[in-house]
């Protein structure tokens, strides 16, 4: 589905898709396959309104999904990921989270090669530099790893963590 986003200056055409597709389960061979389902996303540059569109759209896809608060925490770690990708860059970004039988990965991809680094907000800083150390304490795995021309900043939920 193409859906038209206005941002400060030219119009940008996202793509919005919410997928599911089969995937291999490698670890049950009596299962054979299990479903997976993913969301992608293209978010238009410095377009804040995607941050709660992103929510939605996650919030969606999780309904399902994890124990009691548990998409709550994937939907704040994803609009961090996603706030500092369109904060902190000057480009385009995509986001792809999927949903698998041993949890969930968010990847927020952006096309400038800097890597994030978490730091300790200082009382100054308002609600500003708390994104990663939010990642860093609530994620089960978290990283950061180039990617063509830029970096993959991702996180991990596992299914049966509370």
């Amino acid at each position: 589905m193409k859906r038209q986003a206005r941002g400060s200056g030219s119009t940008v055409i996202a793509d919005t898709s919410a997928t599911t597709r089969t995937v291999e389960d490698k670890a049950d061979d009596d299962a054979g396959e299990t479903q997976a389902s993913q969301l992608r996303r293209r978010l238009g540059r410095a377009d804040l309104r995607a941050v709660p569109e992103t929510r939605r759209a996650l919030r969606e896809l999780l309904r399902h999904w994890g124990r009691p608060g548990q998409s709550e925490t994937a939907e704040l770690l994803t609009s961090e990921l996603v706030t500092n990708a369109l904060v902190h860059t000057d480009h385009d970004a995509v986001l792809t989270a999927t949903v698998g039988p041993s949890g969930l990965r968010v990847e927020v991809r952006d096309f400038v090669p800097r890597r994030p680094q978490p730091r300790t907000p200082s009382a100054g800083d308002s609600t500003h530099g708390r994104g990663l150390v939010l990642v860093q304490s609530l994620a089960d795995a978290w990283g950061v790893r180039a990617h063509g021309v830029g970096k993959v900043v991702w996180f991990e939920l596992d299914a049966e963590a509370a």
